[in-house]
């Protein structure tokens, strides 16, 4: 590698780190914005009211850059099907916000990849090999510790932000299908629509849909704006780094978030949280050293 290449590959590395460092921040930001309003909302409502700003916010963007163009109607259905899973499991996750701790619910919602792992051969067709069955199964071991299933531990709590990663996951794999076809503008476009029609059903259906106060109303702003952020700093980041080098920064959520809960919230520090999480990005981890270490075929 010349001095040139090795002082852009240098360069590439410290950009991808800044942009997951934003999406920390910003994932981190939504959780306790999350957790601010749902005193006064509930998950559909939240999901709502974060989802008709985030229309706002992507068509003053698509405008912005002459991308209208880019909002085709073409793969509608695989965005409905895609976007059925997304309003799913981030109902499930608001949900979970305020029944456990943070640092378990994002240690929870790490085991995504490992799901997406599990549902690639039926969903993609994609081969489930001897390490990637490895890579799920040291993965259940990290969730087994993290939740410690028992009479006295197991809670509607963590079987939500279990469910809810299944659901990202879920999202994950028709993201995947549509990125061959679509656009981001295209995709966060239908995501934050389809997302607010199922909202405005699902929060209207009781006849009882509370308005956000002068309170909560700063909150959901943030929560919008930080969830179209923290996608669009992960995307910028596996644009110019592999995934091997993305991945373990993404990490630092756990202890971020394991800090903000500590001071904010007085939530304990768990010891076991922490080592199922270690155990579960291990999997993770083992998983995309795996791929990248196959050779091409010619």
């Amino acid at each position: 590698m010349s001095a040139d290449a090795d002082k852009e590959h240098r360069t590439n590395i410290l950009r991808a780190a800044f942009w997951m460092l934003g999406a920390v921040g910003s994932f981190s930001l939504m959780a306790v914005a999350g957790r601010e309003v749902s005193f006064e909302l509930d998950t559909f409502e939240i999901m709502t009211y974060r989802s008709l700003a985030g229309i706002v916010i992507v068509l003053t963007i698509v405008i912005l850059t002459g991308r209208q163009k880019e909002l085709r109607t073409q793969r509608l259905g695989l965005h409905i099907s895609r976007n059925i899973f997304h309003f799913a499991g981030q109902n499930l996750w608001f949900f979970a916000l305020t029944l456990i701790p943070l640092a378990q619910l994002f240690a929870l919602e790490f085991t995504t990849p490992l799901w997406v792992l599990i549902l690639s051969p039926i969903f993609l067709g994609e081969r489930l090999t001897n390490m990637r069955v490895l890579s799920a199964l040291i993965g259940f071991i990290g969730i087994l510790i993290v939740a410690r299933p028992s009479p006295e531990t197991l809670n509607i709590g963590t079987m939500t932000a279990a469910a809810a990663a299944i659901g990202f996951a879920g999202a994950m794999i028709f993201t995947k299908k549509l990125t061959r076809t679509e656009t981001l503008a295209c995709i966060m476009f239908w995501l934050t629509l389809t997302q607010s029609i199922f909202g405005l059903i699902c929060a209207g259906i009781d006849g009882d849909m509370a308005l956000p106060s002068t309170t909560s109303a700063p909150w959901l702003i943030v929560i919008a704006i930080c969830g179209l952020l923290a996608h669009f700093c992960i995307t910028s980041a596996l644009s110019i780094a592999p995934a091997t080098l993305v991945s373990p920064i993404d990490f630092t959520r756990l202890p971020v978030i394991a800090l903000v809960g500590y001071v904010l919230y007085n939530e304990p520090i768990d010891g076991f949280v922490i080592l199922g999480a270690l155990i579960i990005f291990g999997a993770n981890y083992l998983n995309l050293w795996s791929e990248t270490r196959k050779k091409p075929k010619i």
